[in-house]
């Protein structure tokens, strides 16, 4: 089972419109409500792949009511926590000239629910994986996502974490299977990431040297850098294709290298399928099913070597 962790779930409100004025009424030409949140998706495209998989978090409030309605659609288990107290929040996408969000707060999580989260994970063992995605909710602890490997790692659980910031750095020490930044978190995490291919994989060599294990370092339009402990860092540029949103991709893309580690494929081929699935998320609207990744998959080509 691949169990995902969402402190912070959201309604996503999707809207397309053709501008957006400031100050003036605006009317959309396309609107769509979907349940959201890194981990959420990272669930639902692995649910699509026919992957078992089970998602974890809070909802509160009658748009936790609704979130969770709209994700049992998906196909996707999940086993979240009802706070009693405030109500998940709304996210607003607006899809026009240029992609805007605007994101809720979210309710305040006590130290109890949080309690129950990390007992919860007792149930995981060796044959199950983690997926710590998102950011840390204000009043949350920082260090909760390491918390959670600290709990974990004892009984051979894999973990995938795809946070930014302190939460990404207190995880190092702990040893993550797979970490996966993007350039800005990477930057934010070495106070100034390099351009250049060969002085990024140094770069994320650093990372290793700190506690994490493998590396998929997403580069957006760029593509991915995939930096595995033992084996010499391998890059895939992303293949073309028209951007419609961006929102879900880097979700996506874990999502597909999650699927790859399942069936067992190699360094390379993960790659490639992780790539693919990021790259179907950006270009088909939303998340991508089967056969979105499966027909990029069938254009892109092989990584090299860095």
């Amino acid at each position: 089972m691949i169990y995902t962790v969402t402190l912070n779930p959201s309604l996503d409100y999707l809207v397309r419109t053709d501008l957006v004025r400031l100050g003036s009424l605006n009317r959309t030409c396309g609107e769509t409500l979907r349940p959201g949140g890194k981990g959420v998706n990272v669930s639902i495209v692995l649910s699509a792949l026919g992957v078992p998989t089970r998602a974890l978090g809070f909802i509160a409030g009658r748009t936790g009511a609704l979130f969770a309605s709209l994700l049992a659609e998906t196909g996707v288990e999940h086993d979240f926590c009802r706070l009693r107290e405030g109500m998940t929040r709304l996210n607003v996408k607006i899809s026009a000239r240029e992609q805007t969000e605007i994101n809720g707060a979210g309710p305040a999580i006590a130290a109890e629910a949080l309690d129950r989260l990390l007992e919860d994970l007792e149930a995981l063992g060796p044959d199950d994986w983690l997926v710590l995605s998102g950011s840390v909710p204000a009043g949350v602890p920082a260090d909760i996502y390491a918390q959670m490997l600290r709990r974990v790692a004892p009984r051979g659980v894999r973990t995938l974490v795809d946070t930014s910031g302190d939460a990404l750095k207190n995880v190092l020490p702990y040893g993550p299977s797979m970490m996966k930044p993007n350039r800005e978190e990477l930057d934010e995490l070495v106070a100034g990431a390099p351009r250049r291919l060969s002085e990024l994989a140094d770069c994320v060599r650093g990372l290793q040297r700190a506690g994490a294990q493998d590396v998929l370092l997403s580069l957006g339009a760029e593509g991915a850098m995939l930096v595995r402990a033992d084996d010499a860092p391998l890059y895939l540029p992303a293949p073309e294709g028209r951007v419609v949103q961006t929102v879900g991709a880097g979700d996506s893309m874990a999502a597909g290298w999650l699927y790859a580690q399942t069936r067992g494929l190699n360094a390379a081929e993960s790659l490639r399928t992780a790539v693919a699935a990021g790259t179907a998320a950006a270009c088909c609207g939303w998340l991508p099913g089967r056969e979105e990744i499966e027909r990029v998959l069938a254009r892109t080509a092989a990584p090299r070597e860095v």
